[in-house]
C-alpha cells in the first residue's frame, strides 16, 4: 500500500477549486495545502473541500517535506515564478495550460525537470476526453486513411481577459488535439486576430498551419461570438470525423463520406486526367465512457510519479503548444505573415502579451513570495 501522495494547489480562483475536488477524491492522494493571497477564496474552499492547511505562503508550501506535488493555477504570467520555485523545491510540477509565454521559458523548465527527475504535467485536459482518445485511436488504427485537413472552431461570448489575448487563452486546447492526434508539429504558422475593446487585447483570431506535405489546418477563435461552439472537423482520406464537445449523447461522428480520385493518362493527349467519385456511406457515433477528463489526468499525474515515467501530457507537449503559439503570436503581430515553427526552438524572444489590466485584482496577478 502506497503512502497519499501529498499535493498542494496554488490558486483558488477559476479552476483551483476544480483541481482540489478532483485531488482530494482521487485514490491515493491528498490535498495538504491550499495556497491563495485571497483570503475570502481560502475560506471557501475550506468550507467545500478536504483540504488539510490552507496558506497564503508559498514558502511555507515549498519548505514542508511532506508536500510532493504542487498544482499551479494561477494566471499565465505567474507561472514561469512559480514553476521554477516548485521544480527547486523538489516538488512534483502539475502547470495549467499554456506552461509559459516563451519558448526560451518552456525550455528551460522542461530542462530542469529532467535535470532533477521530477514530473511536469500540463494540464492540456482535452487529451483525457474520451472523445480526443477515441478521435486519436481512429486515425491511429489506419481506418480514416491519411490526414487531409483538421478545422476547428472555439467561440463563446466573453470572457475578455486583460493578462493575455483570446489566442494564449483558447488556442492551446485545439493546438494539443491537433497535436495529440496528428502527432507532429506544423511547419509554419499564419495567425491574423483583431481588437474590439480599446485598451484590451485580441478578441477574435484565425490561425493556419502548414504541416510537411499536403496536410493544412484552420482554427477560429473568438470571445465575441453569440454562441457558445466547441467543434471540429477532420478529413481523412476514407473517411471524416466530426466531434462536437457541446453535444451530450454524440460527441464524435464517423463518416464514411469522400472523394475517390483516380488519374490516368490519354495515350492520345499524352495529359493527365482525373477520374473523380464521390463516396457517402454510413454515419456512425462511437461509444465513449462518461469519466471525467481532469479526474483521468489527475490519475495519470499521480501514475507518472508513482512509476518514475512521462505523463501523457508532458513538459515535452507544453513546450511543443507553446512553440506553435509563439509563432503564432509572431505572425499576428506581422499581419499574418507566414512564420516558422523552427525557427523558435530556442529562441529568447518573449512572446508579446499585454501587461495585465490594473483594474484586475492583486491575487490575480501578483506572484506568491518565495522565499530566496
Amino acid at each position: 500500500m502506497h503512502e497519499p501522495l501529498r499535493v498542494a494547489v496554488i490558486g483558488c480562483g477559476y479552476w483551483g477549486p476544480n483541481l482540489i475536488r478532483n485531488f482530494s477524491t482521487a485514490p491515493g492522494l491528498e490535498v495538504a495545502y491550499a495556497c491563495d493571497l485571497d483570503a475570502k477564496r481560502l475560506e471557501d474552499v475550506a468550507r467545500k473541500f478536504r483540504v488539510a492547511r490552507v496558506t497564503s505562503q508559498l514558502t511555507e508550501v515549498l519548505a514542508d517535506p511532506t508536500v510532493h506535488a504542487v498544482a499551479i493555477a494561477t494566471p499565465l504570467p505567474t507561472h514561469r515564478h512559480l514553476a521554477e520555485a516548485v521544480l527547486r523545491a523538489g516538488k512534483h510540477l502539475w502547470v495549467e495550460k499554456p506552461l509559459v509565454a516563451t519558448v526560451k521559458e518552456a525550455e528551460e523548465l522542461a530542462a530542469l525537470a529532467r535535470e532533477r527527475n521530477l514530473r511536469l504535467l500540463v494540464d492540456h485536459t482535452f487529451l483525457y476526453t474520451p472523445a480526443v482518445r477515441k478521435i486519436r485511436e481512429l486515425f491511429a488504427s489506419g481506418e480514416m486513411g491519411e490526414v487531409m485537413y483538421f478545422d476547428s472552431v472555439r467561440v463563446n461570448l466573453g470572457l475578455f481577459h486583460a493578462s493575455d489575448n483570446v489566442l494564449w487563452d483558447l488556442a492551446p486546447h485545439d493546438l494539443s488535439i491537433a497535436q495529440h492526434v496528428l502527432g507532429k508539429l506544423p511547419r509554419e504558422v499564419s495567425a491574423f486576430g483583431v481588437r474590439h475593446v480599446e485598451g484590451a487585447p485580441e478578441n477574435l483570431a484565425h490561425v493556419s498551419l502548414r504541416y510537411e506535405g499536403n496536410l493544412v489546418a484552420h482554427f477560429h477563435f473568438s470571445w465575441l461570438a453569440p454562441v457558445k461552439v466547441r467543434r471540429m472537423m477532420i478529413g481523412g482520406s476514407r473517411r471524416m470525423v466530426i466531434y462536437d464537445d457541446l453535444e451530450q449523447m454524440e460527441k464524435v461522428k464517423v463518416f464514411d463520406r469522400g472523394v475517390d480520385i483516380r488519374r490516368v493518362q490519354s495515350d492520345v493527349e499524352q495529359r493527365h486526367k482525373a477520374l473523380v467519385s464521390y463516396r457517402s456511406g454510413d454515419i456512425w457515433s462511437p461509444h465513449l465512457d462518461g469519466t471525467e477528463a481532469l479526474s483521468l489526468a489527475v490519475q495519470d499525474f499521480a501514475a507518472s510519479i508513482r512509476e518514475g515515467r512521462e505523463p501523457l501530457s508532458s513538459a515535452q507537449v507544453g513546450l511543443d503548444v507553446v512553440r506553435v503559439l509563439a509563432a503564432a503570436q509572431s505572425s499576428l503581430e506581422q499581419d499574418g505573415r507566414w512564420c516558422p515553427v523552427s525557427s523558435l526552438r530556442g529562441s529568447t524572444d518573449r512572446a508579446h502579451l499585454p501587461a495585465p489590466s490594473p483594474r484586475m485584482r492583486p491575487s490575480d496577478v501578483r506572484p506568491l513570495p518565495v522565499a530566496p
